[in-house]
């Protein structure tokens, strides 16, 4: 009775800290759509937009090597091990030493990849060509972005510390303010520039900025001294040293995928760049919001569960991550299935973002939502494997992973052009995800598997009763063609979705899924909390 009682202790202290983290992502999701929507408007499709994707793709890809993925998969779990097994004091001391060899290291990267733009577009777009107005002008803006790598890992590194002593509001909060820096660089800096994308570019370091300065006094409320030390012999740092070469490579495979895409899709269509880009983002929504906050909600967690050798508590913190990722993920992907092309419409048709543009985001949009189930459920088991200091079996998976996309990528471009792209993707992710899942259950026991596997039929049989149900509707009388008028569509298909929300959460409660009481729980502590305050 009592591990039953830590177990669902656990699966609260899990959803809370997931539902803290959703909420800010949510608003930055939004927010982000809105960016997105500002620059389809002012920039749509075409030479100028393509050049600011991929030039901002670099520092992205950096991003994820460097920062979030890597850093944060490294350090957290032998910060946490010390934080468990020893003090605080002695974990701030290694959090220190990270610092200063981390800026160390970064500073170093940034002033590279300053000096090899060049090399890097050709790289990164070899379909632009070596030279040109398109090839110079994304030399230019990634050399403008460059810097955003040294301010973005700044952020991961603080984050890493925060989401360790259980603190997640600062660092879900952080990509706020990288959304704010591009849109007001868009309506301040833009008209004032001959060339009105570079004031994209310079919107991403103002953002980069504001993301540090977020993340600094939290920190510095919890007793962390941000101080130079230089001891880089700690045994510590040396076990995160050898944690991260393997992850710069493991954590980043879905960037690297998209670079692989990128590559290719210079080779296409104008505006294919693009189009994956576009897509790519309304993906990452439910992504973001659902499963990035579940898998750092979760991670802290399985650290402290491995640190203690505590697997059977490791067991049910991952199988209750991957249940709650899932009951998510599945309506999410019949909801862009079915209404993909309308909310591709409502958010960005308009200005230079025209019906094509529309229509080709819409196709990418469908192959890659193929896929969302896996991009969802890797980043749960990744972060597993990383709780248990095990980064070279996630490489191993990320090798085939990537080679898989290549193939799967020169075999789908010719007859589906970029949505063949797209396609490829969800298909090596979901290789991914089955071998991760396989490789764990021989780490591990994980006798609750069948909990998984139950739990997401009844959620993929309401997602399906859910997606009968609207597109029906949607024939019928809440009609989201172009006939209908921008205004229009906006108000069906608000109704749609949430109809679509009534539809599947009925389903599922009828059902007896427990992840609702899941869900419910950091609405209850909210409200709780809300209950105390006007007493």
């Amino acid at each position: 009775m009592e591990d039953i009682h830590v177990s669902l202790s656990e699966e609260k202290s899990v959803s809370r800290a997931a539902g803290v983290v959703g909420f800010f992502t949510f608003l930055s999701r939004v927010l982000g759509l809105i960016r997105d929507m500002v620059v389809a408007t002012f920039f749509g499709s075409g030479m100028a937009a393509d050049a600011f994707f991929v030039a901002f793709r670099v520092p992205n890809l950096l991003r994820s090597l460097f920062a979030e993925g890597s850093l944060t998969a490294a350090f957290i779990p032998v910060f946490t091990e010390v934080l468990t097994t020893k003090s605080k004091e002695e974990a701030f001391e290694v959090a220190r030493i990270v610092l200063t060899l981390l800026s160390l290291l970064l500073a170093v990267v940034t002033l590279l990849g300053i000096l090899l733009s060049p090399w890097i577009v050709r790289l990164q777009a070899f379909g632009f060509g070596g030279s040109g107005l398109k090839y110079d002008l994304t030399v230019l803006l990634a050399r403008i972005t460059f810097p955003y790598i040294f301010l973005i890992s700044l952020v991961a590194f603080f984050m890493g510390i925060l989401n360790s002593l259980r603190r997640f509001a600062a660092p879900a909060a952080a990509p706020i303010f990288l959304n704010v820096g591009i849109i007001g660089g868009v309506f301040l800096i833009s008209p004032h520039l001959s060339e009105p994308v570079v004031g994209l570019s310079i919107g991403v370091l103002i953002g980069g900025i504001l993301q540090v300065a977020l993340q600094i006094p939290p920190v510095v409320r919890s007793g962390f001294k941000v101080m130079p030390r230089w001891q880089p012999r700690h045994p510590a740092v040396k076990r995160i040293g050898l944690l991260i070469i393997p992850t710069i490579f493991g954590s980043a495979v879905y960037q690297l995928n998209q670079f692989l895409g990128t590559l290719l899709a210079s080779f296409l269509p104008e505006g294919s760049v693009s189009w994956l880009y576009y897509a790519d983002r309304l993906v990452q929504f439910p992504l973001g919001v659902f499963a990035i906050a579940i898998s750092t909600a979760a991670l802290p967690s399985l650290s402290a569960h491995a640190a203690n050798k505590d697997f059977d508590r490791f067991d049910a913190t991952l199988n209750h991550a991957l249940r709650l990722v899932f009951f998510i993920t599945l309506p999410s992907m019949v909801g862009l299935i079915v209404l993909g092309e309308s909310i591709v419409h409502v958010l960005f048709e308009r200005g230079a973002f025209n019906a094509t543009s529309t229509a080709m985001t819409n196709r990418a949009l469908l192959f890659y939502t193929l896929g969302l189930w896996a991009f969802s459920g890797i980043r749960v088991v990744v972060s597993g494997f990383y709780a248990l200091q095990d980064t070279r079996t996630p490489v191993k998976v990320a090798v085939v992973a990537v080679a898989a996309n290549g193939v799967f990528s020169l075999a789908l471009m010719g007859p589906l052009k970029h949505g063949g792209l797209a396609l490829a993707l969800s298909l090596a992710s979901s290789l991914q995800f089955l071998l991760l899942l396989f490789l764990m259950r021989k780490k591990i026991p994980m006798r609750n598997l069948g909990m998984v596997l139950l739990s997401s039929s009844k959620c993929a049989l309401a997602a399906a009763l859910m997606g009968l149900g609207i597109s029906y509707l949607q024939s019928r009388w809440l009609r989201v063609d172009s006939g209908s008028g921008t205004s229009g569509i906006v108000m069906n298909l608000a109704g749609l979705v949430a109809i679509g929300m009534f539809i599947y959460f009925a389903s599922t409660a009828a059902l007896g899924c427990r992840e609702i009481k899941s869900l419910w729980a950091p609405l209850q502590g909210l409200l709780r909390k809300r209950k105390g305050a006007s007493r």
